[in-house]
């Protein structure tokens, strides 16, 4: 696969520039490893007329289905592929190349801005975080496709971060602009991590938890999840965002989740009307639902093929010893900024309670609260800026943050008049940045409090420039050079 980062050289030619060159290696490899393109075609084995699907790694434990799924293509009538996700393509192109004329189509909905890589797969592009009319069109397309499916077809299924607001079909009643309304002011506006975002958004929607597995039955399906899937109980158990699998939210925690986070009031009328009905005929898929079912779960992005444990490889090759500090994260970028720095602090000047030279690293996804604020940026940017003032004047410590998708957070799409800006997967600073901020004029402070960083990090050379991908949340990166 072709380099991720696209403006390494420029990243390393200032600063700490050891340091900051083993930070884009580092990155990159973890970069690398977000791709399920080579995951997915190792899953699907096309033998003579035979389908064969069998690798253990790749399914949940325990599920009550399990094995080698063995699909005799001469009993297929069509194939195809349905979902969504920040490129998800990548799963969808890595299905087209496996099964080549055999594949009869189906519609994929990917984020506005990525290239279009499929040939038989229709790819319908929408707009993340906030959903627009793209979205909906897409949805509309899968259920149209649905319409006239039998027990003779095979449907797989394809799911990926962003899906939540690329598969968006609102439900009678509510309008496309009252769910980009509770979505700003939920998660742009107070930060709302997407588990207590989901009932709501779950229960606004015709698609969302397990409704569109509905829509397909009864052809044969499989569900692609870009993800780790861990155990059975724990993904049809616990789920509220990976929406070809059953719901565990209710109305009721929908409504509760708007009161918690003091939005009740604010929500359009619509939107209050339609959860407190609370329509059992229109709730989400549970369990005993799913079960109820012949469909089998494949999760082609274990972690230990991930990112975390690749970026870590690679920080040993270049002689740092790796701690994997935290994964699942939703924590404020900016208070995790000032954890991270102050444990990375002490290590320099005390050796502890790591010795340098050494990598801390991190995954999950951050958060930014940005209130009123419209400035451009991400939290892995966020996370980077705040960092580097809190390191000022260290010669041995680097920080890096990047989207596995190559965008990190709304970047440029919230913002008009953004020609010429780039959106960036995130940034990389270190000890010298606040000197550099001082001298190109740049201040960081008010960068930070409008969350307009992606100007900042331009401006400092500092900003990752990364290919687009598939979404697998954030990577970050401390190096801890060595003592003061």
């Amino acid at each position: 696969m072709a380099q991720r980062i696209l403006n390494g050289d420029v990243l390393a030619s200032h600063g700490n520039v050891a340091g900051r060159k083993a930070m884009v290696s580092i990155l990159e490899a973890g970069l690398q490893a977000a791709d399920p393109y080579n995951n997915t075609r190792r899953l699907l084995q096309v033998e003579g007329r035979r389908l064969v699907l069998a690798t253990p790694e790749f399914e949940p434990r325990d599920a009550p289905l399990s094995g080698p799924v063995v699909i005799d293509l001469d009993e297929v009538e069509r194939i195809y592929v349905v979902g969504a996700g920040k490129g998800i393509q990548r799963m969808a192109k890595a299905i087209e190349d496996a099964l080549g004329e055999r594949l009869t189509g189906g519609v994929v909905i990917d984020k506005h801005g990525l290239p279009l890589e499929l040939t038989r797969i229709c790819v319908v592009y929408g707009a993340h975080p906030l959903p627009d009319e793209g979205c909906l069109e897409g949805c509309r397309q899968i259920l149209e496709l649905a319409r006239d499916l039998t027990p003779r077809d095979l449907v797989f299924t394809v799911t990926g971060n962003g899906i939540s607001s690329l598969l968006t079909l609102p439900a009678p009643g509510v309008t496309l602009d009252d769910l980009r309304r509770v979505t700003h002011m939920m998660q742009i506006e107070r930060g709302v991590p997407t588990g207590e975002l989901n009932p709501i958004r779950n229960h606004l929607d015709q698609m969302k938890g397990g409704r569109i597995t509905r829509a397909l039955r009864p052809a044969r399906v499989i569900h692609l999840l870009a993800w780790d899937c861990r155990d059975y109980d724990w993904l049809v158990g616990s789920n509220v965002w990976l929406h070809t699998l059953p719901d565990r939210s209710t109305y009721a925690e929908a409504v509760a989740m708007l009161r918690k986070w003091d939005a009740w009031d604010e929500a359009p009328e619509s939107v209050r009307a339609h959860l407190s009905r609370g329509d059992l005929a229109t709730e989400t898929m549970k369990r005993a639902e799913f079960d109820a079912g012949q469909e089998r779960i494949f999760g082609v992005m274990p972690e230990s093929l991930g990112m975390l444990p690749t970026a870590a490889a690679r920080a040993r090759e270049l002689g740092f010893d790796a701690y994997h500090l935290l994964s699942g994260m939703h924590v404020e970028a900016s208070q995790y900024a000032i954890v991270n720095t102050g444990i990375a602090r002490n290590v320099e000047s005390a050796g502890e309670p790591f010795t340098p030279p050494c990598a801390l690293i991190n995954g999950g996804e951050m958060v930014v609260t940005v209130g009123k604020e419209n400035g451009i940026g991400g939290r892995n940017q966020e996370f980077a800026l705040s960092a580097a003032t809190h390191i000022a004047g260290s010669p041995h410590i680097v920080i890096g943050s990047v989207d596995s998708d190559g965008t990190d957070g709304p970047g440029t799409q919230l913002v008009e008049g953004c020609e010429g800006i780039p959106s960036l997967a995130g940034g990389i600073v270190d000890g010298y940045t606040v000197q550099e901020a001082r001298e190109r004029g740049v201040d960081l402070a008010e960068a930070l409090r409008r969350h307009d960083t992606t100007p900042a990090l331009c401006a400092l050379d500092s900003g990752v420039i990364a290919s687009h991908n598939i979404s697998m949340n954030d990577l970050t990166v401390t190096l801890i050079m060595g003592r003061k």
